[in-house]
């Protein structure tokens, strides 16, 4: 703040300026600045006049102390974030709150061990390319079916949007297997989240119906001469059904009403299905279900603003209260987290997946819990993860909000939300819809060097094969049936520990696996034979 004395009638002016700053000038600097220089002859008045004026002075000294400042902080336009990562997340912004600044200061480290580090190498994927190459029976019955103008499959698909996307892939093989022409699947309203999104919400519906344009015709509504029919609903399809039941079941009862009404599609189509079949659940899921306009926009900034200073780990964390209440698991945070957990299973002991029989400790070792933070913090240590790695962290608040993460963050301070990297405002549409959300996380997480889910689910399982599709991105798979034995044994050396969880995952990288040697898993998670091949001549044919 500039403060003026009158002296003599002559007016000086003074300006407050850090001590450092000054301090970072020397003597013969700033002597240079008020002697004029004596080589230079043209105007010596105008210039001494220049380097006397009080003026000009406090406008050099506050230029040197601006320069100053951005050289000491490091300031990266590109990133919207402050030093503290999370601090812009209202409901994560605890997270990081009593680290010391030593832990969170990582400055000089960024990058310095992304080529060190084997951690980013990407495994072989032994030359594997999208390959759908349908028979020639399937495009000339293709022909056909796109034609029809009598038949109409109706759909409405529920729970998350990565248990929907599954839901749309299947409903139209469907439509294929009945050659019937599939609605826009109706969306049904999450009673969890209160989500109404709607399909053209999340997804890009023309481009959705431009890519099946030639398997299945899809269609925004009923045309007018079905508009009075009443459909046929089916409430009660069986899990993993054939081809071949669901024309012995539907085919007739289409052709006769031109209607039918299909509710909850999940896991009710085989996973085992003819070739062509398989192909178009890859067609629909990798290459027709793509993420509106709106979505991809903001998802592909937030991957740049991750990717800004080098490659970046997803972390698809499943801590959520819900998600230990149906595992039958338990976080171990305190006894009291313990307990709410086991009281609310018991009163509603629907919730619990499968295995009710089982203790919490046998499912334990049994792979069947999620990692909690700590875990996930040893084992990404144990890989070989360098200390100045970035996460991108993907997931919903985890129970027990920032201690639940507290030994995650500690070891990996570079740790990221879409909220921490969202300019202001920029979340806003998305707010209050976990689909259009999760539709976020999806994005930048398959975009990512390398990606892990602490627990399977619909997400992992999602964009595991999404990567694989993409040339076998790494992704790790963490072995939990085989690993979490060492890590209670409190005697085992770090070293031999690090040796045995290297040994234990040296195939778990997302290296290319032959689907049919896991029967009975979905094609569009394990790709390989059905939707690609290793040959040079990758094939793609609409």
């Amino acid at each position: 703040m500039a403060v003026s004395k009158s002296s003599k009638k002559k007016q000086q002016s003074y300006i407050s300026v850090p001590s450092q700053i000054i301090s970072s000038i020397s003597q013969s600097s700033l002597e240079s600045l008020l002697v004029s220089p004596k080589k230079k002859q043209s105007h010596p008045s105008k210039l001494r006049a220049l380097l006397h004026s009080p003026r000009f002075l406090i406008f050099l000294i506050f230029l040197l102390g601006f320069l100053w400042m951005f050289r000491t902080y490091d300031f990266d336009p590109s990133m919207p974030f402050s030093r503290n990562p999370c601090a812009v997340s209202k409901e994560k912004g605890e997270i990081l709150n009593g680290l010391s600044s030593s832990q969170l200061s990582m400055e000089g480290k960024e990058g310095e061990t992304y080529e060190e580090s084997g951690f980013w190498k990407q495994p072989d994927g032994m030359g594997y390319r999208p390959c759908l190459d349908f028979s020639e029976r399937y495009r000339r019955e293709g022909n056909e079916i796109v034609k029809d103008r009598t038949k109409y499959l109706m759909v409405v698909v529920s729970g998350g949007m990565n248990q929907q996307r599954n839901q749309i892939v299947d409903a139209v093989v469907i439509a294929r297997i009945l050659g019937a022409a599939l609605v826009v699947p109706i969306l049904q309203v999450n009673v969890i989240w209160g989500d109404e999104s709607e399909f053209s919400d999340i997804f890009d519906l023309d481009h959705f119906k431009n890519v099946l344009a030639n398997d299945v015709r899809i269609v925004s509504s009923l045309p007018s001469t079905h508009l009075m029919t009443r459909p046929v609903e089916e409430k009660s399809t069986p899990l993993h059904v054939s081809p071949e039941w669901i024309r012995s079941r539907y085919l007739r009862r289409l052709r006769r009403d031109g209607v039918l009404l299909l509710r909850g599609l999940d896991s009710r189509l085989s996973k085992d299905l003819p070739s062509d079949l398989q192909k178009l659940r890859c067609k629909v899921a990798f290459h027709a279900l793509r993420f509106a306009p709106h979505i991809s926009e903001i998802g592909n900034k937030l991957t740049e603003r991750m990717r800004n200073k080098g490659p970046y780990l997803a972390l698809h964390l499943r801590m959520e209260k819900d998600v230990w209440v149906r595992t039958g698991c338990l976080p171990g945070l305190t006894p009291n987290y313990d307990e709410m957990i086991n009281n609310e299973r018991k009163a509603q002991p629907k919730l619990l997946t499968s295995r009710s029989n089982m203790t919490y400790h046998d499912r334990k070792l049994a792979g069947l819990c999620p990692l909690n933070a700590l875990e996930v913090a040893r084992l990404l240590k144990s890989l070989g993860a360098p200390k100045s790695m970035r996460i991108y962290w993907a997931g919903g608040v985890p129970l027990g909000g920032a201690d639940a993460l507290l030994p995650l963050v500690k070891e990996f301070p570079h740790f990221y939300s879409k909220e921490d990297l969202a300019l202001p405002g920029e979340l806003e549409p998305f707010l209050k819809k976990a689909s259009l959300m999760a539709a976020i996380d999806h994005i930048v997480s398959e975009e990512s060097d390398v990606f892990m889910a602490s627990h399977g689910g619909n997400m992992g399982h999602a964009i595991q094969g999404h990567r694989a599709y993409a040339g076998h991105k790494k992704t790790i798979i963490p072995n939990k049936r085989h690993m979490l034995r060492y890590f209670v044994d409190s005697s085992l050396p770090e070293a031999k520990f690090n040796e045995i969880m290297l040994n234990l995952h040296q195939d778990s990288f997302g290296q290319p696996e032959i689907r049919t040697s896991k029967s009975g898993r979905d094609v569009t998670k394990y790709p390989i034979p059905e939707c690609m091949c290793n040959n040079t001549k990758a094939k793609f044919q609409h």
